[in-house]
């Protein structure tokens, strides 16, 4: 009976100190899955490796496509609100216009956080066609000087284009 409770507690003990490397192999396998589900599939990229040796995910850049491709062409690609009040929520729209050699087609805009809500040209954009992208800074609870970001995913080269856009917001408490 007591080598059986010996036993038992050199498997916990081996439980939980393997349980962080466990966590870590299932993070790194989901990373590499999303990486392939967005199309991130770059095999001369460099790679990652875990504790075993194994490749776990490719990292760096993804390969430039082949063939005519679509350009952004933005007026401005950062925006500075200036000072507003905390609680008022202020929009901009960054315009571009497609320089490239195909259609324009945005697949994804990802804020960097859940203030600001964008919205897009969600049409294919021609070739010299315009289209926009909308984001609306909700400052609430957000005093001081804010920095935040908008990533664009589109068919360009490279894929996601970053725009950006600040504002200084006096808390509610001051006048």
């Amino acid at each position: 009976m007591k080598t059986k409770w010996i036993t038992l507690l050199l498997i916990l003990a081996f439980a939980v100190a393997c349980k962080d490397k466990e966590a870590e192999k299932k993070i790194a396998a989901l990373e590499a899955r999303l990486a392939q589900l967005e199309g991130n599939k770059n095999n001369n990229a460099p790679k990652t490796f875990n504790g075993d040796g194994q490749d776990v995910v490719s990292v760096g850049q993804e390969q430039k496509p082949e063939g005519p491709l679509p350009a952004f062409s933005f007026e401005k690609t950062e925006h500075d609100f200036g000072t507003i009040k905390e609680g008022e929520k202020v929009s901009y729209t960054f315009k571009f216009k497609n320089t490239g050699q195909a259609p324009l087609i945005i697949s994804k805009v990802q804020p960097s956080c859940g203030c600001t809500a964008p919205d897009w040209s969600r049409e294919p954009i021609p070739v010299g066609g315009e289209g926009f992208v909308k984001v609306e800074f909700d400052s609430n609870g957000k005093p001081n000087i804010q920095q935040k970001s908008v990533n664009v995913t589109a068919n360009t080269w490279p894929q996601v284009t970053t725009l950006r856009f600040k504002a200084m917001v006096t808390p509610k408490d001051q006048k």
